[in-house]
């Protein structure tokens, strides 16, 4: 596997990175995490947009433009043979001292890595996933805010050790309020009827470009999309809960707390928009040529 690394292709056992990195460790830097399918980048330009707003929030200045970083993307899954796969786009705050001061870094990182991965088993798609509510609050949005899509991560990760320790592969993250904010990894929907509803971002669920595309997506089939705020309860009486993100695409959530959603079984709508994304995904997107 070839890694880009700020500037050229390296070989895996090239692809380092100094242990004053501040990425490394403060967590101090911005990730992506793109798709390809069938030869081309899904929704590059929206991805490549947000990590310069994810940048930009934490006051990292990228030394590339977004047109250099999106070449670099293409150059990278090409290097690869990546025509259906994962990319992970990061971009670390760079080689500074072991104080918190980010003035000490002078050149920023830029790491993309293309190869692939499956998140959840098919089994899972077929049958949909059982969900826990777990302890570990959502972030406050005025402590990290979520539209940063960050490399500080933990705050994600106590809450997916929950729900593996449960049983679970996913779980509902609650914001401060009591709200629901997102999975540990992925945006959550909830359908009642013909309407969809998601939390907005200022309850402390990330803008997520699946989910967008599912906004979107959604109101050419006959179906309603609205950003609210939802409780456990909303989950616990809807007729169909999905999940949404870039390495998940669409699942169904059949269980949460026990309990069954709706039938106990993947929903039609669901399953719909599943079919639908997956083909609108493979015939649009950055050519990777």
């Amino acid at each position: 596997m070839k890694i880009y690394m700020s500037g050229k292709l390296v070989g895996e056992e090239q692809a380092t990175v100094s242990v004053f990195d501040h990425g490394l460790l403060y967590g101090d830097g911005v990730f992506e995490g793109i798709r390809a399918y069938n030869g081309r980048v899904f929704k590059l330009e929206e991805h490549t947009d947000r990590l310069y707003r994810s940048a930009k929030a934490i006051d990292l200045k990228i030394s590339m433009s977004k047109e250099e970083m999106n070449a670099a993307v293409v150059k990278t899954c090409l290097a690869n043979g990546v025509l259906n796969g994962y990319i992970r786009l990061v971009v670390t705050r760079g080689v500074g001292t072991l104080g918190l001061n980010p003035e000490t870094c002078k050149e920023p990182q830029v790491i993309i890595i293309a190869g692939g991965i499956q998140l959840y088993p098919q089994e899972l798609y077929d049958k949909g996933l059982a969900v826990i509510t777990v302890g570990t609050l959502r972030n406050h949005t005025e402590a990290i805010n979520p539209r940063i899509k960050s490399l500080n991560y933990l705050n994600n990760i106590l809450a997916k050790i929950e729900a593996m320790n449960a049983g679970c592969m996913e779980c509902i993250m609650l914001n401060p309020q009591g709200f629901v904010a997102e999975a540990s990894g992925d945006n959550v929907f909830v359908i009642n009827g013909t309407t969809l509803r998601t939390p907005p971002s200022w309850c402390g669920a990330l803008e997520g470009i699946t989910r967008a595309t599912v906004m979107d997506l959604a109101p050419h089939y006959g179906y309603t999309v609205k950003e609210e705020v939802l409780t456990r309860y909303d989950l616990y009486t809807a007729d169909e809960v999905f999940l949404t993100g870039t390495a998940a695409e669409i699942i169904s959530v059949v269980k949460m707390d026990r309990r069954a959603i709706g039938s106990g079984k993947p929903g039609p709508i669901a399953k719909r928009l599943e079919q639908v994304f997956r083909e609108y995904a493979a015939s649009t997107g950055t050519p990777i040529t």
